[in-house]
């Protein structure tokens, strides 16, 4: 599995993005986050006129066979298929967020524990029927991995055919923050005590709890790439995110990652191709414990702070205005010149 992802350093277009940047009717670096931003997406597309199109957040849908047991998660399994119905019935918070700001927002059936009706307006990319429980053997084989970073991938280049160039990601998965706290751990070498946190809500006791089970689990297996790490401890929606990150960089496409679940998608995605990075802006510092050591190793700054740990994307739905917002000043507020305005005086 190779992905051809560019760098994004061009010295002489950086010069000539914020010289733009620096020429707008404000103080330099008066909008603060906005101008990085706004200079991130410049290099992205490699040019000093970026433009959001078709802003769209891919949910991503699947089962995990720890939650069979009820141990790790407080919410029964069905839940997923529920929720998913949810989404289809725009019931869900990211439904209203996307709604909101008129994002287009896609449903991914990647490992659902049921068969949803042919006629839902849903992507079937269905892997299996959940994965099975790391407990007693890896989540899924090798080429069921393969398979889902390859459909990822193809959900994606559809998308880029479509008019997208603009990307975020949402999940949903009853105890997939059980496999993002191990993949976490694999990634990082950050204890998983350090790394679970209380998931769906989770009392104190049954967060000591999973931790211990899944500290058994970390220790039972020895995976030796990305891959096999996400083999044995990830979801069949996590892994469709990873394959789904690298090909939206490989297409130049501008990335929004949104909180716990998808940033330990891109542990795995960055982990197989660094230059990914580049292409990643990071939605918010979400509620649930690991993420803000996660944001920490990346060495990377959200935009938000707003104690959300819900998933679905719905950080990233409430993040896009900003990226448009940024978008938007460098290449429609004026500058000194071209509003008469006199700029700072130079000694």
């Amino acid at each position: 599995m190779t992905y051809q992802i560019d760098p994004i350093a061009n010295p002489e277009l950086e010069a000539k993005i914020q010289h733009k940047i620096d020429l707008k009717t404000k103080p330099i670096g008066a909008l603060g986050k906005l101008e990085h931003i706004a200079f991130q997406i410049g290099r992205i597309q490699q040019t000093e006129n970026p433009k959001i199109e078709k802003p769209t957040i891919v949910v991503f849908a699947g089962d995990h066979g720890i939650a069979t047991k009820g141990e790790v998660n407080p919410f029964p399994q069905e839940v997923t298929s529920q929720m998913v119905y949810n989404f289809i019935n725009g019931g869900a918070a990211i439904n209203i967020f996307s709604n909101t700001n008129n994002l287009s927002l896609k449903i991914v059936d990647a490992g659902v524990n049921h068969t949803f009706p042919n006629e839902l307006d849903i992507i079937n990319a269905k892997i299996d029927f959940g994965t099975k429980n790391y407990q007693e053997e890896p989540a899924m084989t090798l080429k069921q991995c393969e398979e889902s970073f390859n459909k990822g991938s193809d959900i994606i280049s559809k998308l880029k055919n479509e008019g997208t160039n603009t990307i975020g990601f949402g999940e949903m998965g009853i105890s997939n923050t059980s496999s993002a706290a191990l993949l976490m751990s694999y990634f990082t070498e950050i204890p998983i005590s350090e790394c679970v946190g209380s998931g769906t809500g989770l009392d104190n006791e049954g967060i000591s709890r999973k931790q211990q089970i899944l500290s058994n689990v970390y220790k039972k297996y020895n995976p030796q790439n990305a891959l096999e790490a996400m083999a044995v401890f990830g979801g069949f929606e996590i892994a469709m995110i990873s394959g789904a990150i690298l090909k939206a960089a490989q297409l130049k496409m501008t990335i929004i990652i949104d909180g716990f679940i998808v940033t330990a998608a891109l542990l795995a995605a960055q982990a197989i191709n660094k230059n990914v990075l580049d292409y990643c802006v990071f939605a918010h510092n979400s509620n649930e414990k690991g993420h803000i050591k996660m944001l920490e190793f990346l060495n990377v700054n959200p935009l938000l702070s707003l104690g959300l740990r819900l998933g679905e994307g719905t950080g990233t739905a409430l993040a896009i205005p900003l990226v448009q917002a940024s978008v938007n000043f460098l290449n429609d507020m004026a500058s000194f010149d071209s509003a008469g305005v006199s700029g700072e005086t130079k000694d």
